[in-house]
């Protein structure tokens, strides 16, 4: 159940906006004493009337409390503000007026009990610029249960004043007007078990405001995150232990879930069939290939592809585990359980979409790519060879978490040390610690100090790591020029890692020119020196025959030395061959669910959660991405995973 409601009616043009005004500012007090005694029959006649008439009326409190506790009083006031609730619709009704039998008071400041922008407001001037207004008036009721509006303060007309006007531009912003032109009154209505609020509110402009119903949510969600403001931040600091307990079990599951996304390899023949026949519908549509521009033939398939990953074990416990976890926030703002609709259709994912075209577009284009699972965690191998004791101990020291703190930054210092003494080896680890942190804070400038000092000297991880730097994104040290050129001296230096990194260079032909011919002949000698990302890459351009001509014993032979070095995506090729099924739309559906898993985990952190995490979460992202780009290698906590090159 919400703990705020928001009713938003409006009052046409020629309805009796100035008399509402009027209404809410002056109703006369009628002193309810309380009464449990059953309700009448006019009054049961009368609820029968309103739901059937008005359906929305049974979010209200009263109706809830009235179904809980059918009596006379819960009846008068559900009856009360319903009526009121849908005034445009019957302030000229005899036959719902005359049933109006209690009117519980408007708390006055002064002759009245209305409020606006002013401390000072004169009813009869703003029911004359009503009276004169041609335009649509909004009735917002905004209702609280009495124990909240005790315990949080909000059972005083002064405390909603100081709310709205705190908010008023944001609620003309999600009524689409102006700043400058939102005009609003309201008062307080201290009712039985739900104190309440009257706001009557509109444009100075006819014709300007709209609200819509996701206008509605962001007005509720606004006032709601305000007045509950403490105790949601008391729920999500994990001092409400018993929901957050779930929250945390539920996230942690989800993200065991994600992990297995971004790992697996997706076979799923349904989706791949999908998948090319959209690749070759996509020839037809001429200009911006993206979802919203799509004809309604393709936007369908693109759909229909979702749901058929959403099919997979894996996403269909993923999205449940989102619907539970983000329904423990909603519970906060609707008054109803999040519908599990179809992933395609939950506005959350809409980027899967985009993902969707992307990928049949690259399958259609008979684009190679690059399948790096761990890559950065394997391409910097120790080198110990003729290394010194001094920075075998420090290397040791450093890698072993055991370690207090202050042990391990002495060590960086010794480190810095034998770095300047000329030491190789302790240059590059320096660089690797400027480069990746933590003992460090990261430092592209010093970092690359470090490598060059080593590369210099011969080092070849260091040559390798310093072209790689080169070409990363950090704007301090990116120079492309010198990335190529060391990454050639590495790979001419016999670095299979750089060799192969060239060779995917050449083959994009995003930052050189392109040469086929120099990209495979720098895989092969990469791949002959045992590298198992060169091997799979050589065998599958032999296997699609596109850049070289097909070759199904190389592509046989490369793949196969690839699996035995424990590449998934090598055995899942070579199954592939012998089944006939096309390996680019296997691996298009792959980079899918590897993509959608990224999405999950961009949202498994509830939107609704108040603090700021939004910013936080998005920093953490740009971090992350930042580090992956140096060659940092992440570690495997829960919100740092390495992004996949596909």
């Amino acid at each position: 159940m919400a703990r705020l409601i928001l009713k938003s009616p409006y009052i046409k043009s020629t309805g009796g906006a100035a008399g509402y005004l009027r209404y809410i500012a002056t109703r006369e007090r009628v002193e309810i004493l309380p009464d449990d005694r059953p309700p009448t029959r006019k009054q049961e006649q009368l609820i029968a009337k309103l739901v059937k008439d008005f359906p929305d009326t049974k979010t209200l409190y009263e109706y809830w409390d009235y179904q809980t506790k059918p009596t006379k009083a819960a009846a008068s006031a559900f009856i009360t503000l319903a009526l009121e609730s849908n005034w445009d619709a019957l302030h000229q009704s005899e036959q719902y007026m005359k049933y109006i039998a209690t009117r519980p008071r408007a708390e006055r400041l002064g002759s009245h009990g209305l409020f606006g922008d002013s401390d000072s407001v004169s009813l009869e001037k703003a029911m004359e610029e009503l009276e004169h207004y041609t335009g649509n008036v909004w009735t917002h009721i905004i209702s609280l249960k009495r124990e909240d509006a005790a315990r949080l303060g909000f059972d005083n007309a002064m405390a909603w004043r100081n709310l709205i006007r705190s908010h008023r531009n944001e609620i003309a912003a999600a009524m689409k007007i102006p700043p400058a032109d939102f005009r609003w009154y309201a008062a307080f209505h201290d009712e039985g078990e739900h104190p309440h609020i009257h706001m009557m509110a509109w444009s100075a402009k006819p014709g300007q405001a709209y609200l819509s119903k996701e206008g509605i949510r962001q007005i509720k969600s606004k006032l709601t995150n305000d007045i509950f403001r403490n105790e949601m931040l008391h729920l999500y600091e994990q001092k409400t232990e018993s929901r957050d307990k779930l929250v945390r079990e539920t996230r942690r599951a989800m993200l065991d879930l994600i992990q297995s996304m971004r790992e697996g390899i997706c076979n799923h023949p349904d989706a791949e069939q999908l998948m090319q026949k959209l690749a070759a519908q996509l020839e037809t549509v001429n200009g911006k290939k993206t979802y919203g521009y799509l004809p309604k033939r393709l936007k369908r398939l693109v759909d229909e592809i979702v749901d058929e990953i959403e099919r997979l074990p894996v996403v269909r416990r993923c999205y449940e585990q989102w619907l539970m976890l983000q329904g423990k926030v909603d519970s906060y703002y609707h008054d109803k359980p999040r519908e599990q609709i179809p992933l395609s259709q939950q506005k959350e994912f809409r980027q899967i979409k985009n993902a969707v075209i992307r990928e049949a577009e690259r399958l259609r284009q008979g684009e190679i790519t690059f399948e790096e699972r761990d890559l950065g965690q394997q391409d910097e191998p120790d080198q110990f060879r003729n290394s010194s004791y001094e920075y075998w101990r420090l290397q040791e020291i450093l890698r072993e978490e055991q370690m207090t703190l202050e042990e391990r930054s002495e060590a960086v210092c010794e480190l810095e040390k034998l770095a300047k003494d000329g030491d190789r080896y302790a240059q590059y680890l320096l660089g690797k610690l400027w480069r990746d942190g933590p003992l460090l804070i990261p430092d592209g400038v010093e970092s690359r100090y470090w490598f060059e000092q080593a590369a210099r000297q011969g080092h070849l991880v260091a040559q390798y790591a310093l072209a790689k730097l080169y070409l990363s994104d950090d704007l301090e040290v990116h120079d492309t020029a010198r990335g190529v050129e060391w990454l050639r001296y590495a790979a001419e230096g016999g670095s299979s890692w750089a060799m192969y990194r060239l060779g995917k260079e050449l083959l994009r032909g995003e930052i050189m020119e392109k040469d086929t011919a120099g990209a495979v002949d720098w895989f092969t000698q990469s791949a002959e020196r045992g590298n198992p990302y060169a091997q799979y890459i050589l065998g599958k351009l032999y296997l699609i025959g596109k850049e070289v001509p097909h070759d199904k014993e190389q592509a046989d032979l490369w793949l196969t030395r690839s699996a035995n070095q424990g590449n998934e995506y090598a055995q899942y090729l070579l199954d592939y061959m012998e089944e006939g099924r096309s390996s680019s739309a296997m691996l298009a559906v792959t980079r899918l669910l590897h993509h959608m898993s990224r999405v999950f985990q961009d949202n498994s952190i509830p939107k609704s959660r108040p603090g700021g995490i939004q910013i936080d979460r998005k920093r953490l992202k740009k971090l992350r991405e930042k580090k992956i780009a140096l060659g940092h290698k992440p570690d495997d906590h829960e919100e740092q995973w390495p992004e996949m090159t596909m």
